[in-house]
């Protein structure tokens, strides 16, 4: 059923920083206010319900740090997204948050492509009342093909506690990554992430994009892969399969971003296979901690490895173990 048109009242009131300046406007706005999509922000500023230092501006103007940012409009809520049901793997519910599981192949909020069948569909099946919210109260997104945890604001007040924990980076968010190649050991990775010159549905490690910061940790080799821990502190698009490739140690079965198959020299028929056919970029959300909006508590989620990367784990070591059998 589709859902009622309603409206909604969003009033937002923020500083902003001095790493802001010689920014668009627009672009320094769909950092800070992530749960708009910059075309709508665009219309805010256009139609003056988004302010500058109580001033009206141009979307494409620069900004300098220090500014005033009010804003005060009415959202009226899209009633083209239909609830869906759609099965939902809930780790965690309560009266402000959720938390799901999400399967590699679900994608996050319909877009161009994917008009329907997504995590928000179901979310609005789920509870109605998210309905209410932006984007059903989801507050940050994971690739179609990355599985693994994902947390949801059931709540206007919730909503604006995860959006500002996401961007003051208090939002703990660890990874599993199959990568190709052998990582001698762990590192920080802090190289701006925009999008690709030429290759537009691409992103990259570009001059003038935006911060992104990325840990990892070796936690298994094997031939010619390895098994890492990845923790962010910034949430760019892409961003763990962008640095990962960039260090060139790209992700299996990330063709977008140069995972194309090698399998290790000598390994069995299956394995081979294995890597040639594993059909999506081998990432997964393990780990997720956060303060809870309403009673500030240290909340902490974990969930098992997706079943498809635990198969291809297990061969891996399966051959590992095989080549270091002396016998």
């Amino acid at each position: 059923m589709n859902v009622g048109v309603a409206h909604q009242r969003i009033e937002r009131d923020l500083v902003l920083e001095a790493d802001h300046a010689g920014r668009r406007l627009d672009q320094v706005l769909a950092e800070l206010l992530p749960e708009f999509s910059r075309s709508r922000l665009q219309q805010w500023i256009e139609s003056g319900e988004l302010v500058v230092d109580d001033q009206r501006r141009r979307p494409r103007d620069k900004v300098w740090g220090g500014e005033r940012i009010r804003l005060a409009a009415t959202l009226a809520l899209d009633e083209r997204c239909v609830a869906q049901p759609i099965a939902l793997d809930i780790v965690h519910e309560d009266d402000a948050l959720l938390v799901v599981n999400k399967p590699a192949g679900l994608v996050v909020h319909p877009a161009a492509g994917n008009p329907d069948g997504t995590l928000q569909n179901a979310l609005l099946h789920h509870d109605p009342g998210l309905a209410a919210l932006p984007r059903a109260g989801i507050v940050h997104r994971l690739d179609k093909d990355t599985s693994g945890l994902l947390v949801v604001a059931k709540t206007l007040a919730a909503h604006r506690s995860l959006v500002e924990q996401l961007r003051l980076r208090e939002v703990h968010r660890e990874y599993r990554a199959l990568v190709i190649g052998e990582c001698v050991a762990g590192a920080r990775v802090e190289a701006p992430v925009g999008r690709h010159p030429t290759q537009r549905t691409r992103m990259a490690v570009v001059a003038g994009g935006r911060p992104a910061v990325s840990h990892y940790r070796v936690l298994e080799r094997f031939s010619g892969h390895t098994l890492l821990a990845v923790e962010l502190e910034t949430g760019r698009t892409h961003q763990i399969r962008v640095h990962m490739s960039h260090l060139r140690y790209p992700l299996v079965g990330d063709r977008l971003y140069g995972g194309r198959p090698r399998p290790p020299r000598g390994c069995s028929v299956a394995l081979r296979e294995a890597l040639q056919h594993f059909p999506r970029q081998a990432l997964h959300a393990i780990r997720l901690g956060l303060r809870h909006p309403e009673d500030g508590r240290e909340l902490h989620w974990e969930v098992a490895m997706a079943a498809d990367l635990e198969a291809l784990l297990a061969q891996l070591r399966e051959e590992s173990e095989d080549d270091a059998d002396p016998t």
